[in-house]
């Protein structure tokens, strides 16, 4: 009897627990020690430091989801260009799925997500799935345009046309050209967010240094009514610089 294969929603997290204590404790430490730097208030900094590491948790899932999506990409981008070979040596499309499970079986481990979506796709078909329905689901789960630009153009051509061996062809280029341009947009991208990342930390290693270091010239932001409406002001700037920072460093194609 064949083990069922689990259909993965590569829109869901799939990050063990000991990555969200992971994610938590590094939340924790960074929105304790923003909140020291600001307060000097250690009930304040362990409340708002476990918020901070609540609020990172669902930040890490998010991070790990697209990660996990874009390897993906990779992954079947790798897939097209196996399929590609074996397709212009003869071979009709579920012996060149095949074929490309052999060869990226050399460059990627069996419990990889191509590998097993290669088995799930090979398996339905063995059922009477068409292939053309396996592509569509795959896409369905994993959210990938190229993935679903490529199923769409194959269930069209499915049965009916010698030219899959071209579709597989030309995706595969379309696919190798975008991601091209990503990469050389995220080249730039890298200094510019390296930049950022200096400019956010600038200002708690002033506060941090002065703080501590200052023979008391922070005694009134920390005493203070006035004080602490300043640091609170402060603070909101900081977290507002933070959020629009990433929203534009990250550039969506």
């Amino acid at each position: 009897m064949e083990k069922a294969i689990t259909l993965p929603d590569y829109r869901q997290c799939s990050s063990a627990a000991v990555d969200h204590i992971v994610a938590f404790v590094i939340g924790f430490a960074a929105g304790f020690l923003i909140l020291f730097i600001f307060y000097n208030l250690i009930v304040l900094s362990l409340i708002g430091g476990a918020i901070f590491g609540a609020v990172n948790i669902f930040i890490s899932m998010h991070s790990s989801i697209k990660k996990r999506i874009l390897k993906l990409r990779i992954q079947f981008y790798d897939l097209l260009e196996a399929m590609s070979v074996a397709m212009r040596a003869g071979n009709p499309m579920l012996l060149s799925l095949q074929s490309a499970r052999e060869d990226l079986m050399l460059i990627y481990p069996e419990n990889s997500d191509i590998i097993t979506e290669l088995d799930i796709i090979i398996g339905k078909f063995n059922n009477a799935v068409p292939l053309s329905e396996s592509f569509s689901d795959l896409a369905k789960r994993s959210g990938l345009e190229d993935i679903a630009g490529f199923a769409s153009i194959y269930a069209t051509i499915e049965g009916k046309s010698g030219r899959a061996d071209e579709i597989v062809r030309e995706t595969q280029q379309i696919i190798a050209d975008k991601m091209e341009i990503e990469m050389e947009i995220d080249t730039l991208m890298t200094a510019a967010k390296s930049e950022v990342n200096i400019m956010l930390m600038m200002p708690l290693v002033i506060l941090g240094v002065i703080g501590y270091a200052g023979a008391g010239f922070m005694d009134a932001i920390y005493t203070t009514a006035a004080g602490r409406v300043v640091s609170t002001g402060g603070l909101i700037v900081f977290i507002l610089s933070y959020v629009m920072a990433r929203k534009f460093s990250n550039v969506k194609l």
